[in-house]
Parts: C-alpha cells; structure tokens; sequence
C-alpha cells in the first residue's frame, strides 16, 4: 500500500520536469542537432550525452530553491542580490526569451511552408491557439497540453533507430575532432546553449510554486527532471544521428539552408509524404511546448521583479499584465517570423550560441542562490557542492569561449 501511495504521489508531481525539457529540444535544438550531423557527421554526438547529467544538475538545483523557498528565481535574485542585479538576470531571460520565441515560431513557419501555408497563416493560428490555451485554463491544463505536444518529439528516436547508424564511424569520429577549426567550436557552442537555456532556469522554479508542489514532493521532482534530461538529450542524439547517417554521407560537410531539407533525413526510411507528417508532428510538437513554456517564462519573470501578479490560477481579469506580457511575447516573434526576411536555420543556430553567451551569468546566479538562499539541511555544500561549481564553470567557458571564436 506504501508503495502505491507513492506511486501516486510521484504521478501527481511529474510535469514541470517533463514540460521543460520538451520545450528544451525545442525548435532551435532540432535544427542545431540536424546541422551537427549534416556537417560534422557524428563528431558532435558525444556532446549530448555529457550534457546529460549537467543538464538534470542545473535543473535539480532550481527544482530545490523553487520547492523550498516557494519563490521564483529571480524574486530570489532581488532578495539575495537586490534590484540591480535581479534586473541584469531579468534583462539576460528576456533576451533569450525573444530569441526563443522567435526560434520555435520558425520551425512552424518552416513547417507551414513545407507544405504551402503562408507564415502570416501558420502564425495567426498558432498564436491564437496559444493564447486561447493560456487564458482559459489552468496550470495543469497547460502542463497536460504541453506534454501532449511535446510527446510527438519521441518520433525521432524512431526514425534514428531506422536510419541503422554504424557504430564504428561513430567511434571513429571521436579520434578525429576539430578543436581548432572555428566553425566547429561554433556548432559545440550552440549545442551547449540548445540544452542549456536561461529561460528553462526561471521555468521550472516557477511551475513548481505555480502547481503548488512542496518540500515533500522534492524526491518525485528529481526523479521528473531526471527522466525529462534523458529524454531530452536522447531527442537531440536522435536529431544528430539521424542527419548524419543521410544527409551527412550523401552530402557531407552541406550546411543545412532551410527546415525543409531536414525532411531528406527522414524520407530515405519513411517516404517522402509520412517523412514529411512525421518531421511535421515532432518540430510542431517541439515548437509549440517551447512555445508555450518561453512565453509564460517572461511573463512569470518580470512579474518576479516588478511584483506583479502572475499565476495561471488567477483569471485574466485579477492578473492583466501577466497575460498582456504573454500574449504580446507571441505577437512579436510572429510578426518577426512572418515577415519572410531571416534564413530559419541560420537565426535558430545563432540564438542557442547566444544563448551559451549568457551562461556564465545565468549558471553564475544558479550556484551562489543554492549556497546562499536555501536552509542548512537543503543548501548546496561540500564536496558535491564543489563539484557542481566546476561543472557549471566549465560548462559555461566552454559555451562562451566557443561562442566568442566561432564567432570572431
């Protein structure tokens, strides 16, 4: 009986977790992982499963500040750090955030196109189906559409399996990689940033205050964040090899130019017209969770400086500018994506390498409140706390570092 009781419990907790790591191979992360394995074949596929466990470390450390202090993260910025410093964590979320939105609008966009939708359309109804969802529900409501949408990503571990990668180039790769060659340190950047996102941070610590979990769910909110970070990197893995095993030796070291050619992948197993639906459902799904999760991040964000309020519980009316925010975050990354005058592919790669950019701070900020703002029993210490330092500083030089010389 103990057992099915915390079965149920555990049932009860899992979403945040799930949710946030959908929204992760978002868009942006499934055309970094497919140009990866376009260009540099499966040099860059070790990479995604070291970021496995940072992944689940930095995630488990906002599921403890949110479940403990019961405050967001950047409330606990301005309450540790004060107003300025809670403002330059505000300015780095919301930044991304616009990138984001922007990227996960193109994939749709992409998508539209692929099969004669004008983006102007292809926006109009996912921008009104996204606001409608928002409005008119609730948190767990949003958590079950959002989990719903991002289970069509599994499609593409299907599809890797089917591409019958060879393991031996695989291994070969790793003998072979070009450290010194900028535009791979380029693509590695932008990995690191398409898994490792500033908007997930202030996410997650907000949608388990938001679906009221508390200290006694903290076991079943690690084991959701752990299940969300496999999944997550086995997507990305599965995008990578799958690019590689076709595109990557029909065509090797080609760019990818449009959304649309990620579909050649897909069709040498599936056929040209279920490769299309298939590719379809996975980047719709992968877009639209991210959607989701990236506008209600900056709404939940700047409502955690301002002082705003900023529940789903609460109804339009009690809570005006956290759905205005929302809402307008929508509006503008459609109206920059319909206007057709930005290559999809190019814009979701640079927004994960800025996204690696901004990692010392947001890491940075992540590591001093899990020392600073939790009780002695729950705090970040020892050794586990220093090993946790090294990886989110190494983490986050190499994000940067690969940033700044593919870039210059």
């Amino acid at each position: 009986m103990k057992n099915k009781s915390a079965f149920l419990l555990a049932l009860a907790v899992i979403g945040p977790g799930l949710v946030v790591m959908f929204a992760d191979t978002d868009a942006g992360s499934v055309i970094v992982a497919a140009q990866s394995g376009a260009i540099w074949g499966y040099k860059l596929l070790i990479l995604q499963f070291i970021l496995m466990p940072i992944l689940f470390m930095a995630q488990e450390l906002t599921v403890r500040l949110g479940l403990v202090t019961q405050k967001g993260h950047g409330e606990l910025i301005r309450e540790k750090f004060g107003k300025i410093w809670a403002w330059l964590s505000i300015s780095t979320l919301l930044i991304s955030c616009v990138g984001a939105i922007i990227s996960e609008f193109s994939g749709m966009a992409g998508v539209g196109m692929m099969i004669g939708i004008s983006p102007w359309v292809t926006m109009l109804l996912i921008i009104g189906f996204l606001i409608v969802i928002a409005w008119t529900g609730s948190y767990l409501f949003i958590e079950r559409i959002a989990i719903a949408l991002g289970a069509f990503e599994l499609i593409f571990l299907l599809v890797a399996w089917m591409a019958h990668p060879s393991l031996r180039e695989m291994t070969d790769s790793l003998a072979t990689m070009p450290y010194k060659n900028t535009d791979f340190l380029y693509l590695m950047a932008g990995n690191i940033g398409a898994v490792i996102m500033p908007w997930m941070i202030f996410y997650q610590q907000s949608a388990v205050v938001d679906k009221g979990l508390k200290i006694k769910h903290l076991k079943a909110a690690r084991i959701d964040t752990a299940i969300g970070a496999v999944i997550a990197q086995l997507v990305m893995a599965a995008v990578l090899v799958t690019t590689a095993a076709t595109i990557g030796k029909t065509h090797p070291n080609m760019p990818l130019n449009t959304v649309h050619q990620i579909t050649y992948a897909l069709t040498p197993f599936l056929g040209s017209t279920v490769g299309k639906l298939f590719f379809a459902m996975g980047m719709m799904g992968a877009s639209l969770v991210a959607a989701i999760v990236v506008s209600l991040t900056a709404a939940w964000g700047l409502g955690e400086v301002t002082g705003y309020k900023r529940s789903l519980e609460h109804k339009p009316h009690e809570a005006p500018w956290f759905y205005s925010i929302y809402t307008l975050t929508l509006i503008a990354g459609g109206i920059v994506v319909a206007s057709g005058k930005i290559n999809l592919v190019n814009l979701n790669v640079g927004v994960e390498v800025m996204n690696a950019l901004l990692l010392p701070i947001v890491l940075g900020f992540l590591f001093l409140l899990a020392r600073k703002a939790l009780p002695e029993n729950f705090k970040l210490k020892g050794l586990y706390a220093f090993f946790v330092g090294i990886v989110l500083a190494i983490t986050a030089i190499f994000g940067l570092m690969g940033g700044l010389f593919g870039i210059f």
